[in-house]
């Protein structure tokens, strides 16, 4: 029983699906550094981010709210071993400083889906990281952070 619950559990669609809900959950604690224990060393955005600069973007971001609930709207898994993908609209609710409305109201604006980019990185099963996210509607200019 317990072979056939970790075959299940250790599915790569289900493994994407649950770092994918994990992650969001660290970025609702506002725990920026746990939420860097899910992203890839050569991770790289549609915004020309690498690790560094998300991780350093996550702590400024995060910052901005005392409370932060981040609903995702129906997503959707996708894998095709050794890559994974998982998407969902974002919506944000939460509290805290003077930026923190606008990045709310700029995230729930946003028309298309939050695609998040994953690989698995080695034998073990569990072992998944971010590589990439994506919005094409989503703009970041330079100046913002």
């Amino acid at each position: 029983m317990i072979g056939l619950w970790l075959a299940q559990l250790w599915q790569a669609e289900k493994q994407v699906r649950l770092h994918s809900e994990h992650f969001v959950q660290q970025l609702e604690k506002r725990n920026w550094s746990a939420a860097g224990e899910f992203i890839a060393n050569d991770y790289h955005d549609d915004w020309d981010h690498d690790r560094q600069a998300v991780l350093n973007r996550l702590r400024i971001v995060l910052r901005f709210f005392s409370s932060l609930t981040i609903d995702q709207g129906n997503p959707q898994v996708s894998e095709n071993s050794p890559v994974g993908w998982w998407s969902a609209k974002v919506k944000l609710k939460g509290s805290g400083t003077d930026f923190a409305p606008e990045i709310i109201s700029r995230v729930n604006s946003l028309t298309e889906p939050f695609v998040l980019h994953w690989r698995h990185e080695s034998w073990r099963p569990w072992d998944w990281k971010l590589v990439r996210v994506s919005n094409p509607a989503l703009e970041i200019p330079d100046r913002d952070f």
